[in-house]
């Protein structure tokens, strides 16, 4: 599934030209609920034997989530929240992570959400990939970027937000994972990410703010 923004939903390059046999193309598509966040669409599309179907889905505005590796007298530490999302009646452990806003650059949106979520600005970003959380009904992607060179300051929250900051060991999180006290998908991912990249098994592009995508 493609990106969407600002309502409209953009194909990747690659979605009508690999595996042609499994494509399914679309003939018609309906709005059936729009909030000022998500929008319901139900489209009627063409199977690859020629039948049709319906596939109902959520148009998302994309996130970004940020790894944020901090160092101390006592090692490396990741920079976690504890937040609590009413879809599943629970505060989780995520990292720290938002939508993008109207026409914001991905690293923007990670550079903006860090510092109102949790107070952290980073001298150092890399861009690790993208994930796409729920593909069988939402539209939504999350880019991912690890920060590091973390100097604290003051946390903006938005109005009705509300969240804890603490940090872990890279080991506690991975246990965490391990025991199911973290579920977020998210997460998870960045989880798999940081055990990677930490092991030398992943490499990342570190490079100053002022050098990563003009953004500053």
């Amino acid at each position: 599934m493609g990106h969407a923004q600002c309502g409209v939903l953009i194909l990747p390059r690659y979605a009508m030209q690999d595996h042609p046999h499994l494509f399914e193309a679309t003939l018609d598509s309906q709005e059936i609920l729009r909030s000022h966040f998500l929008q319901v669409v139900c489209d009627t599309v063409r199977l690859p034997d020629g039948k049709t179907a319906t596939r109902d889905y959520i148009v998302h505005p994309g996130a970004v989530m940020v790894v944020p590796l901090l160092d101390t007298p006592d090692g490396l530490r990741v920079v976690l929240e504890r937040q609590y999302r009413y879809p599943v009646r629970q505060a989780m452990v995520e990292f720290p992570a938002g939508k993008l806003d109207k026409g914001e650059d991905t690293l923007v949106c990670g550079m903006r959400e860090l510092l109102e979520e949790t107070g952290y600005t980073a001298a150092e970003w890399a861009h690790a990939g993208v994930i796409h959380p729920c593909i069988s009904y939402s539209t939504e992607f999350i880019d991912v970027w690890f920060a590091r060179g973390l100097q604290l300051g003051t946390r903006r929250l938005d109005e009705g937000e509300f969240l804890d900051v603490f940090t872990a060991s890279p080991a506690e999180l991975l246990r965490w994972c391990c025991t199911g006290k973290v579920t977020d998908a998210k997460t998870l991912s960045g989880a798999l990410w940081l055990q990677n990249v930490l092991s030398g098994a992943w490499t990342l592009d570190w490079q100053p703010v002022a050098q990563v995508g003009g953004a500053g």
